[in-house]
């Protein structure tokens, strides 16, 4: 075993899925008993995984001229802020990350980590091939804490549908009204009680115009203590993730992993990460680069089909977890990508 150390930039906090990730990698990395630290300028340091972008773009630069291997980890490319008024600091703040992301790409990366295919293609499309060589690894769960073992399992009462997103802020407003007419489309088409669990930062005029049209359909949870959260997953009938042209959302293996089916438009990953009986993806219907609203009667009626079989489906989402998403099979190929 090297003692070489591992560097993570920039260090994260929050909900959303780059924290998530790096808590993971962090976890599985020094559980391989790699040093994982924060400063790119330790003497032992001998690799650094940029996870997205960061500021530090002239210690990387030292960094590589020391030979250190950079990895760059990346999601998709922000791009709602070209469509929705999401304000001008707002979108500053997207063009320059897109332009910091870019410039790591292409002038300091070592080594490309792409979430998947769709991640892949939609760089290569956009700011074209780069020197760099480079790999997709899925996202990875801890298959021990995400189980369909547990106290919380679904309720023969209802259908509960379950949607967690860091923030519906931001021009995701789209994806947040794609949800709710989903559940409204279950509840018309089984005459059945739906409730409708969001996790996560929602803003307040979203809120209230969806409280006032459909009555007692949406349940505001709010953001949830990430202890907590297998627990929604095993109450929950079926997982749906909302953002369109996601890279590769961390909720969705976790459905997996506590044995939630999923279903979901046919955009982003979510075709390559949906397979088999874990859950079902349907054509969106309209032109969803342009944030149209889409047509859910094939999406209303591959939940129908999940509902129907629950054994069935959950059986398959755990198998699904266990054979190509757990943190164990992550960590090896990241340790493979940083050559440790």
């Amino acid at each position: 075993m090297t003692t070489h150390s591992v560097c993570l930039l920039p260090k994260l906090k929050g909900i959303g899925g780059p924290s998530v990730f790096q808590m993971k990698i962090r976890q599985g990395l020094e559980q391989h008993g790699v040093s994982v630290h924060f400063d790119p300028n330790r003497t032992d340091c001998a690799s650094i995984l940029v996870i997205g972008g960061t500021n530090q773009l002239v210690n990387l630069w030292r960094a590589k001229k020391r030979g250190v291997r950079i990895v760059q980890r990346l999601d998709g490319i922000n791009w709602l802020h070209r469509l929705r008024p999401t304000g001008l600091r707002h979108y500053l703040r997207s063009e320059r990350n897109n332009l910091v992301l870019a410039t790591i790409r292409h002038y300091l990366a070592d080594h490309i980590v792409y979430q998947s295919v769709f991640t892949h293609d939609w760089w290569q499309n956009r700011y074209q091939n780069v020197n760099s060589t480079s790999q997709v690894i899925y996202n990875g769960v801890d298959l021990q804490i995400f189980t369909p073992l547990g106290s919380q399992h679904t309720s023969k009462d209802l259908i509960r549908l379950l949607v967690i997103e860091g923030s519906f802020s931001g021009g995701h407003d789209r994806d947040l009204y794609n949800a709710v007419e989903l559940a409204w489309g279950l509840r018309l088409a089984t005459q059945k009680r739906v409730e409708l669990l969001i996790l996560g930062q929602t803003p307040r005029n979203l809120i209230t115009p969806i409280n006032s049209t459909y009555e007692d359909l949406v349940h505001w949870e709010g953001v949830i203590p990430y202890r907590e959260i297998p627990a929604y997953y095993r109450s929950a009938h079926l997982f749906f993730p909302a953002e369109i042209n996601a890279a590769c959302p961390n909720t969705v293996i976790e459905a997996f992993a506590c044995g939630l089916p999923v279903i979901a438009y046919a955009t982003g990953s979510l075709p390559e990460l949906i397979q088999g009986d874990a859950g079902r993806t349907a054509p969106y219907g309209a032109n969803y680069w342009k944030l149209e609203p889409p047509e859910p009667q094939a999406l209303i009626q591959a939940a129908l089909e999940i509902l129907s079989n629950q054994p069935r489906f959950r059986k398959a989402a755990r198998a699904h977890a266990e054979k190509h998403f757990s943190l164990e099979k992550m960590t090896e190929e990241y340790l493979a990508a940083l050559r440790i």
